[in-house]
């Protein structure tokens, strides 16, 4: 299953520059992992006091940004030899927490069912759970899709922007709510079973 992240080589080539000028700079790989974090809060945050569609612009926006400062600090800690269990720590549970901050803003929207959105972030977590556990297994983290955290970023984005220009649209948050659901179990799973495919 093709995912965004088959593309991420290309994408990080594109970002090489930046990465030797935050390097130069003497920025660290923990630094830009906790800047992608403190967006993602503020981002969150800010979409829960403000609630109406029209301020869910910023989030594409938002989510490119992290997405490039996701591959940055991992460029950074194997090009400039600064992986350590700390940075590992910092980039699995930054990635949990700035994905809840930023679709729990989703609760608040129009005909949004409370229940729905809720089993949307339970599966979030889970998907990440599993690509962790395929790791602690077979040393080697899953990124299985179909939904990832790239396409994750890519459809949310994409809807926040959507939402925002056409309101109206909001009469189908719950369709894309459950559809990503669905999604996610289906990557938890595909996550699982490249365990199994090790093994076997």
């Amino acid at each position: 299953m093709i995912t965004l992240y088959d593309i991420k080589p290309r994408f990080q080539a594109l970002l090489r520059p930046l990465l030797r000028t935050l390097h130069s700079a003497g920025i660290s790989a923990n630094q830009i992992t906790l800047l992608a974090l403190a967006i993602s809060l503020l981002t969150g945050g800010f979409l829960v006091v403000m609630r109406e569609p029209i301020w869910f612009i910023v989030l594409p926006v938002v989510l490119f940004i992290r997405m490039a400062l996701n591959a940055l600090d991992g460029m950074m800690a194997r090009e400039y030899h600064q992986q350590t269990r700390l940075g590992a720590i910092l980039n699995e549970t930054g990635d949990v927490l700035s994905d809840i901050a930023l679709y729990l803003p989703f609760l608040f929207l129009p005909e949004s069912y409370v229940p729905l959105v809720i089993a949307l972030l339970f599966c979030t977590v889970m998907t990440e759970f599993c690509g962790i556990l395929a790791q602690t297994i077979t040393t080697f983290r899953s990124y299985a899709g179909p939904f990832g955290k790239s396409d994750r970023a890519l459809v949310f984005g994409s809807w926040g922007l959507i939402i925002a220009l056409w309101p109206q649209f909001n009469s189908w948050n719950n369709v894309v709510w459950g559809a990503a659901s669905l999604l996610l179990i289906w990557t938890a799973i595909n996550r699982c079973r490249t365990v199994l495919r090790e093994q076997a």
